[in-house]
């Protein structure tokens, strides 16, 4: 039987915004007590994890997943340097379940290699979550228990340019685990923006970038900003000769943000390196003005100064959600000029994780990749809820809106959706409110098995 620990400011949280069903897929059930839940039973929750592990396949049948390296699933080397076995432990905490979010930016131009063994030993382990391999490096997040994931970390850093895996650890229950849901690639809160989370199963992909900034060429491994503790940062940003930029997205800024920061409003991160040209001088350009040809009515043409911007500030200090997005900022402002740049190590929820509430600059609540929207102090579940019909954060107050429709639309996306787009997402949220599931009790079945069935399917209907 699974044990594990979960924080008690987190349950309390799920359980006062939870019906009497916590087990519930819906984040704000409150709102639709009649929908159907499917069934949530404990045994039904914790199958996935109490399944004896099958044996591997293919690429891995002739590896344990407690000893394999990335070099012998690669090579098939018989003679592979392993990694340090995690022996199985009675330790109650090394079956707790916890969320890892984790990153490392690296020259890893075969990181395609890479992709099967991954997934592979993921899914033996019951390790879940999602995972982005690019030239650049690695950036993920998976759930499972310590000593799956540590296992998991482990075979990640048994390649050398892997080694230091940057990450942050949460512990998290079955309920809450079971309940996780992962984000479709068109909405804002997709994978490139940062960590994954998907939690039904693990998705390991290959893009171009692991934090999307539509610049390639932009690499943290070889420039990058300073790293500025949490207990440092305080007295960083309370400089009056510090810009403090907030590298975010409005639908995360919206929410909250540290006091006196600079928000870009931007709508994804690649929009921010025209922000910066925007609003900044390059350093190249010392006078007040730049001078450019521009033809005159006379069809002449004459020098016009453009319009005058500030020049670079002598320091700027950046902060996002866990530090990926400001590694890569950071590496694009000094690749511009700026000269002393600087990002919060950990980012916002390390900060709020070690700094006192009392002693904190942060106001409102951070907006995190995951079922629980929002965070505040102490990581403490914020008071957020998700709009499925865009996936921004809506407040209580949003919700009072006459623009609010669950799982249609809010305030922040009803005038942009079209009629037909808010029938699609009406018919969505019956099926789910039906059969707990989009699509319908055949999602995922074989056309034959379908038609096997058609009276079953009328009946439920």
């Amino acid at each position: 039987m699974l044990r594990y620990r979960s924080p008690p400011s987190l349950s309390l949280r799920m359980l006062s915004s939870s019906s009497p069903s916590l087990h519930s897929l819906n984040p704000n059930p409150k709102l639709h007590p009649t929908s159907s839940i499917p069934d949530s039973s404990p045994n039904r929750r914790l199958q996935l994890f109490t399944n004896p592990i099958p044996n591997p396949v293919g690429i891995f049948q002739h590896c344990n997943p407690q000893s394999m390296t990335l070099s012998r699933c690669l090579s098939g080397s018989t003679n592979p340097v392993p990694i340090s076995s995690l022996p199985e432990s009675d330790d109650p905490d090394s079956k707790a379940l916890v969320v890892v979010s984790f990153y490392k930016f690296a020259d890893f131009p075969d990181s395609a290699r890479l992709r099967q063994p991954l997934k592979q030993l993921c899914e033996d382990l019951r390790v879940s979550g999602g995972i982005i391999l690019a030239p650049e490096g690695i950036n993920g997040s998976i759930c499972g228990s310590r000593e799956s994931v540590e296992k998991v970390l482990e075979f990640i850093q048994s390649d050398e340019r892997l080694m230091g895996l940057r990450r942050l650890q949460s512990p998290v229950s079955p309920e809450d685990e079971a309940i996780h849901h992962g984000h479709s690639s068109s909405s804002p809160l997709a994978a490139g923006e940062d960590a994954p989370f998907r939690w039904d199963h693990v998705r390991v992909k290959l893009k171009k970038e692991i934090v999307t900034l539509g610049m390639p060429a932009v690499s943290p491994t070889e420039k990058v900003g300073k790293y500025v503790s949490p207990r440092e940062w305080n007295e960083l940003i309370s400089d009056p000769d510090t810009v403090v930029i907030d590298v975010r997205n409005n639908y995360e800024t919206r929410i909250g943000k540290f006091k006196g920061a600079v928000d870009p409003c931007t709508k994804a991160f690649r929009e921010f390196p025209s922000w910066v040209e925007d609003q900044f001088q390059p350093s190249e350009s010392e006078n007040g003005h730049t001078e450019t040809n521009a033809n005159s009515s006379d069809g002449s043409t004459k020098n016009k100064p453009e319009i005058s911007k500030p020049k670079t500030p002598p320091r700027v200090a950046m902060y996002c959600t866990g530090g990926i997005r400001c590694e890569k900022a950071s590496s694009y402002l000094l690749s511009k000029g700026f000269e002393e740049v600087y990002h919060l190590e950990g980012g916002i929820l390390k900060y709020l994780e070690e700094v006192p509430e009392k002693e904190s600059l942060w106001e409102g609540e951070c907006f995190v990749f995951d079922k629980r929207v929002s965070v505040e102090h102490g990581l403490v579940q914020g008071n957020h809820k998700l709009c499925y019909g865009c996936k921004q954060p809506v407040s209580d107050a949003d919700m009072e809106s006459p623009q609010w429709e669950y799982g249609v639309s809010c305030p922040y996306c009803y005038s942009s959706k079209s009629i037909e787009e808010k029938e699609r997402a009406r018919a969505r949220q019956r099926q789910f409110e039906t059969w707990g599931i989009i699509g319908g009790p055949d999602k995922g079945r074989k056309p034959d098995t379908i038609k096997q069935r058609p009276t079953q399917l009328s009946n439920s209907i």
